[in-house]
């Protein structure tokens, strides 16, 4: 080898670490860089509100124990797929009050719904979910408001003051941004009894730590198993908790049961805390906790109604069934229509009809009254003078008698 080609090869030995220093580095600053879609919602100017700070990595996932602090911030429950992305930023109001936001972008509605139930549960007196109001559901809280849309969690804090006017103001900015996803609370929280006052204080879990740290000392929900995208919503009433796990297959279901009723009866035999009630409803795995009675627990859990929706990857093999189905239906029901109504313009024509046949000879009648006399053909004398005259333009003459021969002829 020659001197040259040696003194280049250890010139490129030794760029080797600066280069490899500034990718790292680069990739570094480009780590904290929020993408596109993350810039675009978090602009520079959102109507009259300016941004004082860039957008950065947010810890809301930790603070909110959504996240252990040591499970780093890409992950929910133990998986090395990253979930969310967490950002913060600031900005000011006309008036002048500064505005702490907070935003978290995943991969479904349901994280993010999972999330505002766990910040209302952090705050001390429940805080009260209303849906619609800013996003797809939101509430109020000390000095801010918390929303979600699609499968955006957004929180906005007024760092300034304890008026949240302007937070809600801006959130409500904020939201129009949004994608709105599925647009609705996840489907399972309607099947909780009482669920339109039961959401507003429910907690949605869609990772087993979640559900352990919010229904403790249970060590049944230990058999439960999140695979395949199982989601679990609780509420309490009175004194009693309620929990529903909806797996997403009838064999994860069944499959979870069989565990779930062997671990019952060993914690059983060995005294342990085991649920009040439980059952299998359909794809839905129903507990209560902590209940007065079985009695009031089986009622509350007779009360929970699997309804099952499928929803096919590519075509429905019974889409012409269901079509020629439909089809039937309509053409069934156009024609019973078309024959009500036609009854009924029958009737109604018939029942006109019949009304101003009957107002017609009445009033021919009484012109056959005033005409002739109703006497009998008698003579009548007109003593009262409320006969009319006879008119006798009209009658016949009486024939003259014929003459008489005379007596000369």
């Amino acid at each position: 080898m020659s001197l040259s080609t040696n003194n280049k090869y250890r010139k490129s030995l030794t760029r080797c670490p600066l280069a490899i220093t500034l990718l790292l580095s680069f990739a570094a600053v480009r780590a904290d860089v929020p993408p596109a879609d993350v810039a675009k919602i978090l602009s520079s100017e959102i109507a009259t509100f300016h941004q004082t700070t860039a957008p950065k990595p947010s810890s809301i996932p930790v603070k909110e124990v959504l996240l252990r602090a040591d499970e780093g911030p890409t992950k929910v429950d133990g998986k090395s797929t990253p979930s969310f992305a967490a950002w913060e930023t600031e900005y000011v109001s006309p008036a002048g009050d500064k505005l702490l936001v907070e935003l978290v972008c995943f991969q479904s509605d349901s994280q993010a719904y999972s999330l505002l139930t766990l910040a209302a549960r952090r705050i001390k007196d429940l805080a009260v979910i209303k849906a619609g109001d800013v996003g797809t559901a939101s509430f109020v809280r000390d000095r801010g408001v918390v929303f979600f849309k699609g499968t955006t969690f957004v929180q906005v804090t007024n760092e300034t003051s304890n008026n949240v006017t302007s937070a809600v103001e801006f959130a409500r900015l904020l939201a129009v941004g949004l994608d709105k996803g599925e647009d609705e609370i996840p489907v399972l929280v309607a099947h909780l009894p009482d669920s339109q006052n039961a959401r507003q204080h429910a907690l949605y879990a869609v990772n087993i730590d979640t559900l352990r740290d919010n229904v403790p000392n249970q060590p049944v929900l230990d058999m439960v198993s999140f695979d395949g995208g199982t989601e679990a919503v609780t509420a309490n009433y009175g004194q009693s908790q309620l929990v529903i796990v909806e797996f997403t297959t009838p064999q994860f279901s069944i499959d979870n049961d069989q565990r779930i009723w062997t671990r019952i009866a060993e914690l059983k035999a060995k005294g342990e805390p085991t649920p009040t009630a439980y059952r299998r409803v359909g794809n839905y795995s129903v507990f209560v906790f902590n209940a007065p009675d079985e009695r009031s627990a089986n009622a509350l859990v007779e009360q929970v109604k699997y309804e099952q929706v499928v929803q096919w990857l590519g075509d429905d093999p019974h889409l012409a069934e269901r079509l020629q189905r439909y089809f039937t239906q309509t053409s069934a029901g156009v024609l019973v229509a078309v024959l009500k109504s036609s009854g009924l313009s029958l009737i109604l024509c018939l029942a006109v009809g019949g009304l101003l046949g009957a107002m017609l000879f009445r009033h021919r009648r009484a012109q056959r009254a005033a005409a002739y006399s109703d006497a009998g053909g008698s003579i009548r004398l007109n003593l009262d003078e409320l006969t009319e005259p006879v008119k006798t333009g009209r009658l016949l003459k009486s024939a003259e008698p014929p003459e008489q021969p005379s007596a000369n002829s």
